[in-house]
């Protein structure tokens, strides 16, 4: 386990040793998961990090509801639009004036929480700041449902439906653009077996199944996974869409194709974990003669690991700031 986090160890000055915390959005830390009775996330690696040690962990997606166990904290998103989902969420799942914390670093945007709290009508006592962290306390209020989050937009002649706890919430990312230009013209005609690794808001699922190609769509984010299903159906389009942790929830499955616009970032920090599995993991669920295809920012150094992993690949498309590749098995 890492480091304990800025906001973990204002938390702890604030709470103590006997703190029995009911996280929302939190990240990994040790401190916070053994002073946690429970979780809720939208990251299924989470989730399972913290089921795996005795913890119960659920998604906002989870019926019946897991019930509340200890004093609720929410750790401020960086995406404030998703912040207020989860303060709405909270306001329609838990009873009312129920003690509400909410926690987050300055530079990640905890400082406009009390103009937020004021906006929809909830009360603000800033309780401590330390770390370059700030927790203030709420309570949770009678609330509409937030159902406004969802968004419908058009791109690439689909509808796409997005929501704010989704990579690129509403618009459909310049990578992903030049990858799928980039394949049409190769794509098979016959219907291929499709993974969609990290499949966001749905639009490359959905682009592979409007030209007839059987789809498995995956996410570490319930958020992506419920965006993905909505686009499918937004569009009349099929696909299984599953919640993993990369290939987590596959097994031994084989595909003709993985493709993949993978993450690079976790809040604020670069991280390599996902994209590297991503390829290193790719051979064993490719058919042979299967083909592994991604698009990255041209700066990462993906060639490398593609090198090492398939000895051999291409790159399909390149205008300066992303580059496609393709290996194949």
């Amino acid at each position: 386990m890492s480091a304990q986090l800025p906001a973990c160890q204002l938390l702890e000055r604030f709470y103590g040793q006997s703190a029995h915390l009911w996280p929302v959005a939190p990240p990994a830390d040790g401190w916070l998961q053994a002073h946690s009775t429970a979780m809720i996330s939208g990251d299924v690696a989470l989730r399972e990090q913290w089921a795996s040690s005795g913890k119960s962990a659920a998604s906002p997606f989870d019926a019946p509801f897991v019930e509340q166990a200890g004093q609720v904290v929410l750790f401020w998103p960086k995406a404030h639009q998703l912040g207020i989902w989860w303060l709405t969420w909270l306001c329609n799942v838990l009873p009312e004036n129920t003690p509400l914390d909410v926690v987050g670093e300055h530079q990640g945007g905890i400082k406009r929480v009390p103009k937020i709290l004021s906006e929809l009508g909830m009360r603000c006592d800033k309780l401590d700041n330390a770390r370059r962290c700030s927790l203030f306390a709420t309570r949770t209020i009678a609330m509409e449902p937030p159902v406004n989050a969802w968004q419908t937009f058009e791109a690439l002649d689909l509808k796409l439906v997005s929501h704010p706890g989704v990579f690129g919430h509403g618009k459909v990312d310049e990578g992903t653009r030049l990858m799928l230009e980039s394949i049409e013209a190769s794509l098979s005609k016959k219907p291929l077996n499709v993974l969609d690794v990290g499949c966001g808001d749905g639009i490359i699922s959905a682009w592979l199944a409007q030209r007839g190609h059987q789809v498995t769509a995956v996410d570490v984010s319930a958020f992506a996974v419920e965006a993905c299903r909505r686009t499918l159906a937004a569009n009349q389009l099929s696909g299984r869409v599953l919640e993993s942790d990369v290939y987590s929830a596959l097994e031994n499955e084989q595909f003709d194709l993985i493709i993949s616009n993978p993450p690079f970032h976790q809040e604020r920090e670069i991280t390599y974990g996902p994209s590297h599995r991503l390829i290193s993991e790719a051979p064993p669920h490719l058919r042979a003669g299967g083909r592994l295809v991604i698009v990255a920012n041209g700066f990462l150094p993906y060639p490398d690991h593609l090198q090492r992993v398939f000895q051999d690949f291409e790159v399909l498309a390149d205008n300066r700031r992303f580059k496609v590749y393709r290996a194949a098995k």
